[in-house]
């Protein structure tokens, strides 16, 4: 049995100039098909392990459009596997602070909502009720014509449709053929531009599809659809199950630049008409937005502190950070509010992880003595952006590895004179603590202070 892998030969020249990469890689998608059945085969075969990957030998190059945004699911996607139902004020408490977090920039542009029960209505309807311009609300459901109704009766004029790609899907969740499910698809997608709504088709599963022999003469239809009504459809690649990786020289349909790269360059979609949509299951949704946007997709989708489905999404905080590594700036969008945004999930009982970047609270804290030392010499030694951009501040935490530099610190923010005695006074005390390895934490404030006044009662007393 052939590999689900398309066949490629390397040839001598691997790397050639970029065209000719280009005319490689095009010349390979018309010629190779994908038997899809032995792909799909391929997939079941290798259960319960992860799905392997290989390199195919063909490279591209990154094209990063000139325009980026950010568009949020955390109505959406994040709310499934929140466990706690949003009230209305918990929507709109969080709906003001994204809008908060865009500022008036037009950076990030929707905001996806369910409109399944009465209580997603009445989310919806509060949170456009605030007249807010950025982000705009829209509304998310299947491809189904009652659906498409639910959108319309709640004044909305754009919506994601669900279309799943994977024949995993089409077999498996729908025990259907792709013929019948094109079939529903397009049916749905008509309807919707014939009520005039603006579609987002999300083409779930889309890292385990037959790009060649099923996407690529499907997302055509789409765009011809499309044409007919004289409306531009936005495609959105959902990586469903987390297993797309952000190396050109992957193959498909894991590799996420090859994904974006084909249907801008087979099909010719605008990058600002491609969206894409990651999840954690492999560590790598952050790395893959970052790697759609590199390779030529406008928009990135993602949720507040990452939270929904298994592993979670892509942090929309994340994506501001990456925006400003690769444009050079915010464009107007207001970074400090992403402490904010931590503190009002907390607030609604979620757990936020401890070592998580940027919103946990060890991401910017240091107790190790000789990284201490060079941070208060520079915080650029330990740091590699000013927390404050965030609304965070760096940290020094006391503990048995934190050496007589954090003590010192330590002091000073007291507003104690941080003398050689008092500073090993101090440092005696604390390691006296840690010697029988039943503490592990690191000492609070409240700790330390009663350390100090210990120790300032005891040289009273023997004065």
């Amino acid at each position: 049995m052939k590999s689900w892998v398309v066949p490629i030969e390397v040839p001598a020249y691997q790397n050639p100039p970029s065209q000719g990469r280009d005319e490689l890689l095009m010349r390979l998608l018309r010629r190779e098909g994908i038997d899809y059945e032995e792909l799909e085969d391929s997939i079941l075969r290798q259960w319960p392990l992860p799905p392997r990957l290989i390199t195919d030998g063909i490279n591209i190059d990154p094209e990063p459009p000139s325009q980026l945004f950010i568009t949020d699911t955390t109505f959406r996607d994040g709310q499934q596997a929140f466990y706690i139902y949003y009230s209305v004020n918990d929507a709109i408490r969080l709906f003001k602070l994204l809008a908060d977090l865009d500022n008036g920039s037009g950076r990030i542009t929707r905001s996806e909502f369910f409109l399944y029960t009465g209580r997603d209505r009445g989310l919806v309807k509060a949170v456009k009720d605030l007249g807010l311009e950025w982000p705009k609300v829209i509304g998310w459901g299947r491809a189904r014509i009652d659906d498409v109704r639910l959108v319309k009766e709640a004044g909305l004029d754009e919506m994601v449709m669900l279309m799943s790609i994977s024949d995993i899907h089409i077999r498996y969740k729908f025990n259907s053929t792709r013929d019948r499910v094109v079939a529903k698809y397009l049916e749905a997608a008509e309807y919707a531009l014939r009520e005039g709504i603006r579609l987002r088709c999300s083409l779930e599963d889309v890292t385990r599809s037959d790009v060649v022999g099923f996407v690529i003469p499907f997302v055509e239809k789409l765009l011809r659809l499309g044409e007919r009504y004289g409306v531009e459809i936005t495609i959105k690649l959902p990586d469903t199950t987390g297993i797309g990786v952000p190396y050109p020289f992957a193959p498909l349909p894991y590799s996420i630049p090859k994904l974006v790269w084909v249907l801008r360059k087979a099909l010719k979609i605008p990058s600002e008409l491609l969206e894409f949509h990651g999840h954690g299951d492999y560590y790598m949704a952050v790395s893959n937005a970052v790697s759609a946007w590199l390779y030529g997709a406008s928009i990135n989708n993602g949720t507040l502190l990452g939270i929904g489905e298994r592993a979670g999404n892509v942090p929309i905080e994340a994506l501001v950070i990456w925006y400003a590594r690769i444009k050079g700036s915010f464009d107007g969008m207001n970074p400090r509010v992403i402490s904010k945004i931590t503190e009002e999930f907390r607030n609604l009982n979620y757990q936020v992880p401890r070592y998580q970047p940027l919103v946990g609270e060890n991401a910017f804290t240091t107790s190790a003595g000789i990284h201490i030392d060079a941070q208060l010499r520079n915080p650029m030694t330990y740091l590699s952006m000013d927390p404050s951009i965030i609304g965070r501040e760096a940290r020094i935490l006391i503990g048995p590895y934190s050496g007589r530099s954090s003590i010192a610190y330590w002091l000073r923010r007291r507003g104690v004179d941080p003398t050689p005695e008092l500073i090993n006074a101090v440092y005696e005390r604390v390691m006296r603590i840690y010697d029988d390895g039943l503490r592990r934490e690191p000492l609070n404030d409240e700790e330390l202070n009663k350390i100090l006044n210990d120790i300032i009662t005891s040289r009273t007393m023997h004065s």
